[in-house]
């Protein structure tokens, strides 16, 4: 896979940064007081970059290579505005199925959900700027290659997604334990963004108040819960079923 992505050193972050490419995440040596350092931080602020401030031993694992204080993750994708993408599907007469993830942080988690979301034919996946997993070498993996496939937005607020979601029609069905029907009681047979939440954190109490249903998968075994990409999937699944028939 194509590391070149990573990106260290003072002058190619800056670079980088006035390039105006997307960024997913700028690792910033925490005790450097510098005029660099501080624009660093202003311009990640401006344009709501996830920074870190971390201890330089951080910034000595993520690379071995004389780093000066600073690493920046650049984006694998091209991130789509939902609003545009929402347009562009219901101008092809199609009904919309996005899948919007509340803080999904595991890589691996991310990259299969996205797999299952292309092979399944979502039209896209919504994350937030922050607390969101990254998309990296490791994610692409377990993607099976299919995020450079699959139209995905990152956006400054769910809560703002959920609401254009609903006044544009769509139904917003979220995925939780707490839900009181299992999930092919729910209708799936219009236009849907499915909410799913993390196994930490599950689904914010805000989006859980814009949701119109709460669906559970039911559970036989003794096992409490699902990972969230086998639950996506499973949930997906039912979608399309209930279109087909």
């Amino acid at each position: 896979m194509n590391k070149k992505l990573t990106i260290y050193g003072i002058r190619p972050v800056l670079e980088l940064l006035e390039s105006k490419k997307e960024i997913d995440t700028i690792f910033l040596q925490k005790d450097i007081q510098k005029e660099w350092s501080s624009k660093i931080k202003d311009t990640s602020k401006h344009r709501n970059i996830n920074l870190k401030l971390v201890p330089k031993h951080k910034l000595n694992r993520l690379t071995q290579k004389n780093h000066q204080g600073v690493i920046a993750i650049a984006s694998h994708v091209i991130f789509q505005n939902f609003e545009n993408l929402l347009s562009q599907v219901f101008s092809q007469g199609n009904f919309p199925l996005f899948i919007l993830l509340d803080r999904i942080t595991d890589v691996r988690n991310f990259g299969s959900i996205c797999r299952s979301a292309e092979a399944m034919g979502v039209h896209g996946i919504i994350i937030p700027k922050k607390e969101s997993a990254q998309i990296n070498e490791i994610a692409i993996k377990a993607s099976a290659g299919a995020i450079q496939n699959i139209n995905i937005c990152r956006e400054d607020s769910l809560e703002k997604i959920v609401k254009t979601a609903k006044s544009s029609g769509l139904a917003i069905i979220a995925c939780s334990e707490k839900g009181e029907k299992n999930i092919d009681q729910i209708d799936f047979k219009k236009p849907t963004l499915i909410l799913i939440g993390s196994e930490k954190n599950g689904i914010s109490k805000t989006l859980l108040k814009l949701s119109d249903e709460i669906g559970k998968i039911p559970i036989l075994g003794k096992t409490n819960s699902l990972n969230a990409s086998v639950a996506t999937g499973i949930i997906i699944f039912e979608h399309n079923r209930q279109q087909l028939n």
